[in-house]
């Protein structure tokens, strides 16, 4: 709390007493060179009224709305044989600051910070001459091109959404997820704020003192478009709101940041799932068999599953000798019932206010805001956050050893589907302890999340390790649960959310109630029994009320004094409580750390089942949801392996897959790995070029066809029908030529079409034919129930470009090595596909692919939000979902990270 006081004092007194002109740059001043990168549509966010009209009425784009989109879609013709010369033509130049030719426009919103954009793409480039300088710099941007969008997202992460751009289905069900993930009071927010230089010190004082310079920032821009219709975004004036924005406060960071970070950095939590498939594998196959079965199927150690460090492990999750007693309490079958979130009714709207905090020449306080004039505002969609990738991200990196100029070579990014504008926001920061430039999102933008500092580039995947445990806790009552041998009270929390029609949304007026209930043990997921006495089952996520604080080892990243070598970047990356892979390269090595609070679980208990309320983490303390966290040693780690590949797959042997992953024995990294041992062969050295031909080529790979179809193939055999002999033969063309979905040339079909459509109507019918007569339809129901049977293109009409991320492609692959006598690691218990016998799979394969012949195409390939059924290509396509009144056309699919790097540093840059 002292850091608070003192925070505040010095940015009031930033704010008053000016400082001397922000010095800039010149262009690569402190940059060691090698940088690229690449973030579609474009780097502006932001359309006025004006513009927002001029687009829904002619088209006409705000500048910088769309310029990277073709430089990342035409990537995929390029490839294979990319050119030097040409790389680009489809990544920008990542180098610090901007050309003297190419400086557009540059601002000096607060005496101690200046913001340059370029003509090129219109990146903000913002110097400081103090550090509060840069975050107030930071903050300033973020509005200026993300401000509908942060205002989105800060409602979004209090379960707000419907109340402020309208009450559609759609933003309900996002309310009530995001109150079941992490329901919070404005009071929890300022809390966590509050305990930050109580809990890191000097480290938690910079960190409240760069967050209430960054909030000052949005603030000023705020102000400023009151007054300034031209900086005020058209989308306001469409909701009803033509003053704007409430003003900023700091509890803003922290609902975007519980957002963020339910999304992308948590693992775990699905016990209550695992629990009821671990009953039907009893009941299908007995206690001991059901049990072997269960634990293969969820693939908590599958020996065969690919991993990114080789050959050490790091055990995490390992299953005990013995058991202890309470290390599995889950709910009497039948017995869960899982509390409702969301409770609708007939409402009328409730008005909000909001908070200021100091800022620098911001409008006196009561000045009246200045409306903004919007023409009419045709066909305005609606903004839409919809589905997100589960997991996200890929990474390819090889040492110097393996790279034809001996220096090291990787190209990696996250994965987090596409949006119009962007998710992410690109900056370049400078000032007192920051030089780095790439993305972060937008809101809790104060350090770049995801780029490259003097000499150095980082990125990460997701992880997604348990870090989220369900317990068993004992009612004492209805409303009072026993904890530590007390009764307590369940708290209750409770979200009022009230909506009427807008330009962007007709949904008739109403309200909807979110309820959540909190225990000292965690978030209540429902009510059971367990051995017949009552029960609440909570969920104790490691990283719930600390999202924020992994701010710490982002600000190190950004650090040219905290990052010199690898080692650096690791201890860095350990202050990250999300589970994220982070990855980094310089001019001399390459390393690889996986981050996130790993709790010490109990003796005797894995928390793979629901636990007794008595087998808590080990120092659990209920007040500041804090425990004892695996030390940063035993977390998969390496340095210059010779090649590092990361799709969110296994990060290390004996490191556990957690219940919302699936880490069997086909994972699409294998998609990576396959790309790099093809350019390596023969002690082949490899080029920038070819580490991002290598990455687009898996990106529109098949991960059925590259794994499972030619053992299937093998197993067909040369069937005699004549349709099957030509199905055959289609596929093994497409297997020959790399199981791509991909239209080479353009003209509205895959290069491949029949041979995809004849796998997409397959894969479903081929997992019943090998699994049901043996699992039956109850089990078998139940699988596909808990974890999804194809991760397709398509996303079921989210069009998300993620794919292949879960499925049943590692079940298939090993059942039918089995029928072909093919080695595994770790076989199966139970035969599954022909019961094992290789005439009997075959005859189940031959009826499965003549049914799938059968199938029409507008079946495969059903309508969609934005396709017409039968339409192959589109229904992959990737689509920009809108945030605001401008949008983006759909772009063929391709799985890979939507912002990406390709970097080849060097050398050294001087401290």
């Amino acid at each position: 709390m002292r850091g608070f006081i003192a925070a505040l004092g010095a940015v009031v007194f930033i704010a008053v007493v000016p400082a001397a002109q922000a010095d800039v740059q010149p262009y690569a001043t402190n940059d060691a060179g090698g940088f690229h990168d690449v973030l579609p549509p474009g780097a502006n966010g932001m359309a006025n009224g004006v513009e927002l009209a001029a687009f829904l009425t002619t088209g006409a784009r705000p500048a910088h709305n769309d310029d990277q989109i073709a430089m990342y879609r035409d990537l995929m013709y390029a490839t294979p044989g990319l050119k030097a010369e040409d790389l680009g033509r489809y990544y920008k130049d990542s180098t610090f600051g901007v050309q003297p030719a190419d400086i557009a426009s540059s601002i000096t919103p607060r005496a101690d910070v200046t913001i340059l954009r370029d003509n090129s793409f219109g990146i903000p480039h913002i110097y400081g001459t103090t550090r509060g300088g840069t975050m107030f710099g930071a903050g300033y941007a973020a509005a200026q091109d993300r401000l509908f969008f942060i205002d989105v997202l800060r409602h979004l992460g209090r379960a707000q959404l419907s109340s402020f751009i309208g009450g559609a289905a759609a933003n309900r069900a996002m309310d009530a997820e995001q109150w079941s993930l992490a329901p919070y009071t404005e009071a929890d927010f300022q809390r966590q704020f509050d305990l930050g230089d109580d809990l890191y010190g000097d480290r938690g004082r910079q960190l409240q003192d760069d967050a209430l310079n960054y909030v000052a920032g949005i603030n000023q821009y705020i102000g400023e478009a009151r007054l300034d219709p031209t900086k005020m975004p058209g989308e306001y004036a469409a909701l009803g709101r033509p003053q704007g924005p409430d003003d900023w406060k700091v509890t803003d960071l922290f609902s975007t940041a519980s957002l963020v970070g339910g999304i992308f950095g948590k693992g775990g939590g699905r016990e209550l799932a695992e629990s009821q498939l671990l009953d039907a594998f009893k009941d299908r196959f007995g206690a001991k068999k059901g049990r072997t079965l269960w634990e293969q199927f969820a693939a908590f150690d599958d020996r065969d599953a690919p991993t990114t460090v080789q050959g050490k492990r790091f055990p995490y999750q390992t299953k005990p000798k013995k058991k202890a007693k309470g290390a599995e309490e889950p709910p009497d079958p039948g017995s869960f019932k899982a509390l409702e979130v969301a409770h609708s009714q007939a409402g009328t709207p409730a008005g909000g206010g909001g908070g200021l905090l100091p800022g620098g020449n911001l409008p006196l306080p009561g000045a009246p805001p200045v409306p903004v004039p919007v023409p009419p505002l045709p066909g305005l969609p609606l903004p839409e956050l919809g589905a997100l990738p589960k997991s996200m991200s890929n990474a390819l990196l090889v040492s110097g050893a393996n790279s034809a100029s001996g220096h090291p070579l990787a190209v990696f990014g996250p994965q987090v589907a596409y949006f119009a504008p962007q998710i992410l926001m690109e900056e370049d920061l400078h000032g007192p302890g920051i030089d780095a430039k790439g993305v972060a999102f937008p809101g809790v933008n104060l350090y770049v999340q995801l780029g490259h500092g003097r000499d150095y580039a980082w990125s990460a995947t997701s992880a997604g390790q348990d870090i989220i445990d369900t317990f068993a806790v004992p009612l004492c009552d209805a409303t009072h649960y026993r904890f530590r041998g007390q009764c307590r009270a369940i708290e209750v929390l409770e979200r009022k959310n009230t909506w009427t029609p807008n330009l962007a949304d007709s949904t008739p007026p109403g309200s909807e109630t979110l309820h959540a209930e909190r225990t000292r043990l965690g978030l209540v997921a429902g009510r059971g029994t367990y051995k017949g006495k009552p029960m609440l089952y909570t969920v104790l996520r490691s990283t719930y009320q600390h999202e924020v604080d992994s701010a710490v080892g982002f600000s190190q990243f950004n650090d040219p004094d905290a990052i010199r070598s690898p080692q650096d970047f690791q201890r860095a990356a350990s202050n990250i409580g999300y589970t994220f892979n982070w990855f980094y390269a310089d001019s001399e090595h390459i390393a690889y750390f996986n981050s996130g609070n790993n709790p010490v679980r109990a003796k005797g208990t894995t928390g793979q089942l629901p636990m007794a309320s008595t087998k808590e983490w080990r120092d659990f303390n209920p007040d500041l949801n804090t425990a004892r966290y695996t030390p940063p040693a035993q977390h998969p780690q390496v340095v210059d392996q010779p090649v590092l590949t990361s799709w969110n797959n296994r990060q290390a042997p004996g490191y556990a897959g957690a219940d919302s992953n699936l880490f069997s024995s086909v994972y699409r990294s294998q998609m990576l790995d396959r790309q790099l041992a093809l350019r390596l062969k023969g002690g082949h050295k490899l080029t920038l070029p070819e580490m991002v031909d290598a990455m687009e080529q898996a990106g529109t790979t098949d991960l059925r066809g590259m794994t499972s179809l030619p053992l299937a193939l093998r197993v067909l055999g040369a069937p005699k029908d004549p349709a099957l002999a030509a199905a055959v033969t289609k596929l093994k063309a497409w297997s020959a030529s790399g199981t791509h979905r991909i239209d080479r040339d353009r003209n509205g079909a895959y290069d491949d079409a029949g041979a995809v459509r004849i796998m997409d109507a397959w894969w479903p019918r081929l997992i019943d034919a090998m699994f049901t007569p043996v699992m039956g339809r109850h089990l078998l129901d139940q699988l596909k129930a808990t974890y999804q049977i194809d991760n397709e293109p398509n996303n079921h009409g989210d069009h998300l470009g993620s794919a292949y991320q879960e499925g049943f492609y590692g079940y298939v692959l090993k059942d039918l090595k089995r029928v072909l006598h093919r080695p595994v690691k770790q076989k199966y218990a139970v035969a599954f596909c022909g019961r094992g016998k290789l005439a009997a799979c075959r005859k189940a394969l031959q009826s499965s692919l003549k049914s799938a012949l059968a199938e029409k195409a507008t079946d495969t390939y059903p309508a969609d939000a934005v396709c017409q059924a039968g339409d192959q290509p589109c229904l992959d396509d990737v689509r920009f979902r809108p945030l605001g009144g401008v949008t983006q056309p759909l772009i063929p699919w391709i799985n890979r990270p939507t912002y990406q790097q390709a970097v080849e540093v060097q050398g050294r840059s001087p401290r």
